[in-house]
């Protein structure tokens, strides 16, 4: 598919004949499909069908795993499996740049001690405290 690579893989741009013909299967097949939900595509506003690359991706995985012997039913748990897949990944894309952010953002030093004279000093990472003489507080910033 190296005619669409600048095309977002999800926009609905194909009909069902050029669809059918990528995936090489029947466009009865991909109605089939549809009806199942098991390779939904997009619809226009006149209600014809529209399917994007993934879609056909979907397409041809469906027909290699039922080549392989796999039921429709399987094969759709599958399908929804890989798509929480996907989610999950990009949700821990997005919390690592939050996170990165977060550190980024934020000085050094977030502990603090009391020693037993009152005064309160900065804890350096990994700085152990006497327990005995000295109160650690710690306080978010930002909050």
């Amino acid at each position: 598919m190296q005619q669409f690579d600048d095309v977002d893989e999800d926009d609905p741009i194909l009909r069902i004949g050029p669809a059918a013909e990528l995936a090489g299967m029947h466009p009865q097949t991909l109605r089939q499909y549809d009806r199942i939900g098991l390779v939904v595509p997009g619809r226009t506003q006149g209600g014809s069908r529209r399917y994007s690359l993934r879609n056909i991706r979907q397409l041809r995985q469906v027909q290699e795993l039922s080549n392989d012997g796999i039921s429709l039913p399987a094969i759709a748990r599958i399908l929804d499996l890989e798509d929480e897949v996907t989610d999950l990944r990009r949700c821990v894309v997005q919390l690592r740049s939050e996170l990165r952010a977060e550190r980024e953002n934020r000085p050094g030093a977030r502990v603090f001690a009391a020693e037993a004279s009152g005064a309160v000093v900065t804890l350096t990472s990994g700085t152990r405290v006497r327990r005995r003489t000295d109160v650690v507080l710690w306080r978010p910033q930002g909050r």
